[in-house]
């Protein structure tokens, strides 16, 4: 080895690195929204007004517009009623807010444990 040489260690990427996430971490959605939109998105799908939906779950138009617009914490009485109004149970209704937050929750995981896109070789 040259007297020129340095001790220090190269590194070399194989990638460019990916650019680390910038501004504050997102936050989780709130679960009275992700129903929301859940119930708002059915509803639209079957092509059904609000005051169709509530008045077949017996439920007032002006609550059930606050319940898909994530303003109200509505009742599990509600939920099923609401669900059931647009032919899902109150488990599918769950079960598509769920997914709906893991969506993002995954997200966030693989950003933040993913490995490095380099490698490092010592000598």
């Amino acid at each position: 080895m040259s007297q020129h040489a340095s001790n220090e260690a190269r590194v070399i990427p194989l990638r460019p690195a990916a650019a680390p996430p910038t501004g504050p971490p997102a936050k989780e959605p709130l679960w009275r929204d992700l129903v929301g939109d859940v119930l708002r998105r059915e509803r639209l799908a079957q092509e059904r007004t609000l005051k169709d939906v509530a008045d077949a779950a017996r439920i007032s138009m002006p609550y059930l517009s606050e319940v898909e617009r994530g303003r109200k914490e509505a009742s599990s009485e509600v939920l099923a009623a609401a669900a059931q109004a647009l032919g899902l149970g109150l488990g599918d209704l769950l079960s598509l807010a769920q997914r709906e937050l893991a969506r993002p929750t995954a997200r966030s995981r693989r950003t933040s444990t993913a490995p490095h896109n380099s490698l490092c070789l010592a000598a």
